[in-house]
Parts: C-alpha cells; structure tokens; sequence
C-alpha cells in the first residue's frame, strides 16, 4: 500500500509539471504571434554615418626616402581614437595599392586597434599630450618588407601622421597583437618610445586633396 505522504508528494509534483507545460506553451504561442507580426523588442537604429573633414597623410616614397604630406577628404569618426585608427586604416590603404611608391601589404586589415593615453604633463603651463599605442597585426608585421629605410619609413609615416592630424599625441608605442615585438621586420626597434617631432618630416607643400575613396 503506497503510504499517504507519498501520494501528496505526486499529486504536487503533477501539478508543478502541467502548471509548467501550460507556461511554456503559452510563452511559445506569444512568441509564434510576435514572428508573424514582425514584432521586436529592438530599436531599430539608423546607421552612424562619419562626417568627410579634411585629412593630412603623411606617404613615404622609398625612391627618394621621403615623406610628403598628402591632403584627403576622409570620413572620420569624432572619437580620437577612433579617428586615428582610421587614418592609419587610410594610410595602409595607399601603401597597398598598386604602384605605391611604398609598397607594404595589408591594407586596412593590418591595424588592429590605436589606444590614446594622457600623458602625465610636468608643468602646470604645458598643453595636454598624449601617448598613441598604435596595435598592429602579426600578418602585417610577418609581410612588411625588410630592409632599414622601409621599416623606418613605415613607422615615420605613421607617427607623423597622427600627429598632423592630432596635434596632442607626441609620442608613439607599438604593439603587434597586442604583444611587445622586438622589430618590425628584423631591423626597427619596436620596444623603444617614437617622439612624433623627431619623425616629423621637414615642411613640405601638401599635395591637391583627392576625394575619398
């Protein structure tokens, strides 16, 4: 004879099942309605579309070991951030194309992400700076041609870059994936910190805008 308590125990137990049933069942029925109704609980949102303002890329050219001040329209993003991960987006861009008079392959694909850091300021007079960690992917590093004037070539453009276009950055770090790396193609020292006056390029005139592509 099944003792009482037991049969208490699956009268309750029963329940809580056919309870559940009726609540999962209901919940897929609703759900069903919202799928026919093209109903959502998401905004929908439009998407943001950065505004085109007048850019400076700084493009070496390995015929004559020089770098010369290009202006573009681009569309860039408001962050600083942002922006400068773009610009170097851009920069990667023309060295990629065919007939780039500093060859490099990887495209936009070889930067990874671009960190700005404030930089502690030693005197109460002097205008804020920052620190640009420039985070650069292994595929670009592993394809970056070797040779010392090339390499040098690359890192001068990129640090000259961002800084004519954000005049606070005044120093610049590497990363490749997110890791030190010793050089970036056997001969430039990665590890070391680049002033961004010291590879400044002399005053040139920029060359016409070109439209953005």
């Amino acid at each position: 004879m099944i003792p009482r308590y037991q049969k208490v125990l699956f009268v309750l137990l029963l329940a809580a099942s056919l309870t559940m049933g009726g609540i999962l069942w209901h919940l897929r029925v609703r759900a069903h309605k919202q799928m026919l109704t093209g109903q959502t609980t998401a905004p929908t949102l439009a998407p943001e579309v950065a505004p085109t303002v007048q850019a400076m890329l700084m493009v070496a050219s390995d015929t004559d070991g020089t770098i010369v001040a290009q202006e573009r329209a681009l569309p860039l993003p408001a962050d600083p951030g942002a922006r400068a991960r773009a610009l170097l987006a851009r920069l990667f861009e023309v060295y990629a194309m065919p007939g780039a008079q500093h060859p490099v392959p990887g495209g936009p694909s070889g930067i990874a992400q671009v960190f700005l850091v404030p930089q502690k300021s030693t005197s109460s007079t002097s205008t804020s700076s920052e620190i640009a960690v420039v985070n650069l992917t292994s595929n670009f590093a592993n394809s970056h041609p070797s040779g010392i004037q090339t390499e040098l070539l690359t890192i001068q453009s990129i640090c000259s870059t961002l800084h004519a276009n954000l005049p606070q950055i005044k120093e610049v770090r590497f990363l490749v994936d997110g890791q030190q790396r010793e050089t970036l193609a056997g001969h430039i020292d990665l590890t070391r910190t680049f002033l961004t006056a010291d590879t400044a390029p002399p005053a040139e005139s920029a060359s016409p805008a070109e439209p953005a592509q």
